[in-house]
């Protein structure tokens, strides 16, 4: 949800090929998740294959979003390499509890404005 946020905002559009190339799966692969996420109400497709996120799928892409940009900056400004960041950031963001998160983005918050 959170690579069809972020190819959304880039390319206007989504299909399941944009996807595939994005995160580099194959076309069934994604083809199987994107029918998960729409019986599952996170997307819509439309007859031309045109992928766009429900309510329910935009707010948990956007946490998702949040976390990975603010991980990924943070581990970087720690010093960790950017690609390893992200890779790490992409981890992370799956498995953090809220609280965890909240407590590393007041941290992180009062370490930028000092």
């Amino acid at each position: 949800m959170e690579t069809i946020l972020i190819l959304k905002n880039r390319l206007g559009t989504v299909r399941s090929i944009d996807i595939a190339n994005e995160l580099d799966y194959t076309k069934p692969s994604v083809s199987v998740a994107m029918k998960n996420l729409r019986e599952n109400g996170y997307i819509e497709m439309d007859g031309s294959g045109h992928i766009t996120l429900t309510k329910k799928g935009l707010e948990i892409a956007e946490t998702m979003y949040e976390r990975h940009t603010l991980l990924s900056n943070w581990l970087t400004q720690l010093g960790v390499n950017a690609k390893t960041a992200v890779e790490d950031a992409c981890r992370i963001e799956h498995v953090i509890s809220a609280e965890s998160f909240e407590a590393i983005k007041r941290h992180v918050g009062t370490k930028t404005e000092g």
